[in-house]
């Protein structure tokens, strides 16, 4: 009989795992809403813009500044950060789950 390895090292993914797709095209959708940008030109941005984040080759702000803050805006950073960050929901049965491995 093979012995069993205990897991030492656990990787995994945040967003869609642990907690929502906190910006998936839904939540993207509810940013333009509720700040009033054209969500086909911030949709394309974020097309174009995203892979490079995701690759961790573009600073968080650097993505914001592509993708919202090009131009002036009548919000602040602040302001949308909060809105982005309170897309992303928790899963509590993957979080007990990976808690407990």
């Amino acid at each position: 009989m093979k012995n069993k390895s205990a897991i030492t090292c656990v990787f995994l993914d945040i967003g869609g795992v642990l907690l929502t797709d906190g910006w998936a095209h839904q939540a993207r959708r509810r940013a333009a809403a509720h700040f009033k940008l054209e969500w086909v030109e911030m949709e394309e941005r974020h097309r174009l813009t995203f892979e490079t984040y995701e690759e961790g080759k573009l600073a968080f702000e650097e993505y914001l500044g592509r993708v919202v803050f090009y131009q002036p805006r009548p919000f602040t950073r602040a302001a949308f950060r909060r809105f982005m960050f309170a897309q992303s929901k928790p899963y509590p049965e993957m979080i007990a789950l990976f808690l407990s491995a």
